[in-house]
C-alpha cells in the first residue's frame, strides 16, 4: 500500500507494471546525482520555495535547468484562452527547465511548488560544461529525458483511448510510484480533486465521483490521508 495526504499503460491496460517502471529513471547506486551537483557548486545556487510559489511562469526567459531536491513542482500551460492545463507533476530528483538546452528562449511552462521546495538551480552554459565533463552525469541526464518522452507519448495514448477512470486510477499509481524498484515514496503531497482533474482532463466533479467508487470498492482508503492500494491497478486491466 502506499499512501498519499488528501487532495501507463498500453490502451488496454496489460502493460502497466512493465510501463510505469521505466517512466521514471533510476539513480545508479554509484552515482548520487543530488551529491554530485553539490559538489559541483551547483548547490551555491540552491533556491527554497514555499507552497503555491511560481517558480518560474510561461513565457520568462529560459537560462537555467533545475534539479529538485525536495518537495514537488507542478508544470502547468496557459492557453491564450485563460484556460489551464497540468502537464506534469515532477519530485526529488527530477530536472524542469532543459529545455533552455536546446535554444528554448522562454520557458514553455509555468513551475509551481505544490509544497515546501527546494531546487538546485544551474545555469544553462555550467550545465553544458558539467554534461561534457562528467560522463554519469550526462548518462542520468539522458535517461531522464528519455523517459519524460515516454511518459508525454503514454499521457497522449491515456487521453486517447482510456475513459477518465482509467486515467485517474493510472495517476494515482503513477504518483504513489507503484512499480518502482526502489523504496516508493509513500507520502506525497497534497492535490486537490481540481488539479487531478486537470491533469487527466475532465471535471472536478467527475475526480470526486471516481475517488468515492475506488473508496467504495476498497481500491483507496481515507484516513487522514489517501492510502492507494495496489488493487486499484484492476481498474486499467479491466476491458
Amino acid at each position: 500500500m502506499a499512501l498519499i495526504e488528501h487532495g501507463s499503460s498500453t490502451a488496454d491496460g496489460g502493460d502497466l507494471h512493465a510501463h510505469i517502471q521505466a517512466e521514471r529513471p533510476r539513480t545508479p547506486r554509484e552515482f548520487e546525482l543530488g551529491t554530485f551537483l553539490d559538489s559541483a557548486g551547483a548547490s551555491d545556487t540552491a533556491s527554497r520555495f514555499m507552497r503555491s510559489s511560481i517558480i518560474f511562469a510561461q513565457g520568462d526567459p529560459a537560462t537555467s535547468v533545475m534539479y529538485i531536491k525536495k518537495g514537488t513542482v507542478k508544470l502547468s500551460v496557459i492557453a491564450r484562452s485563460g484556460k489551464e492545463a497540468v502537464v506534469g507533476v515532477l519530485g526529488p530528483g527530477d530536472f524542469f527547465g532543459e529545455g533552455s538546452l536546446v535554444g528554448q528562449a522562454k520557458r514553455m511552462a509555468t513551475a509551481a511548488a505544490v509544497t515546501a521546495t527546494t531546487v538546485l538551480v544551474v545555469e544553462k552554459q555550467q550545465m553544458v560544461r558539467l554534461l561534457r565533463k562528467h560522463p554519469p552525469l550526462a548518462e542520468r541526464f539522458l535517461t531522464h529525458m528519455l523517459a519524460r518522452n515516454i511518459r508525454i507519448e503514454a499521457d497522449l495514448v491515456d487521453q486517447l483511448f482510456n475513459s477518465s477512470e482509467k486515467r485517474l486510477a493510472r495517476t494515482l499509481l503513477l504518483l504513489a510510484q507503484y512499480g518502482r524498484g526502489e523504496a516508493p515514496r509513500l507520502v506525497l503531497p497534497k492535490l486537490s480533486q481540481e488539479t487531478l482533474a486537470e491533469m487527466i482532463g475532465t471535471t472536478r466533479s467527475r475526480v470526486n465521483f471516481f475517488m468515492n467508487k475506488f473508496r467504495k470498492l476498497g481500491f483507496i482508503e481515507y484516513n487522514g490521508r489517501l492510502a492507494i492500494n495496489t488493487s486499484l491497478l484492476s481498474v486499467l486491466l479491466h476491458n
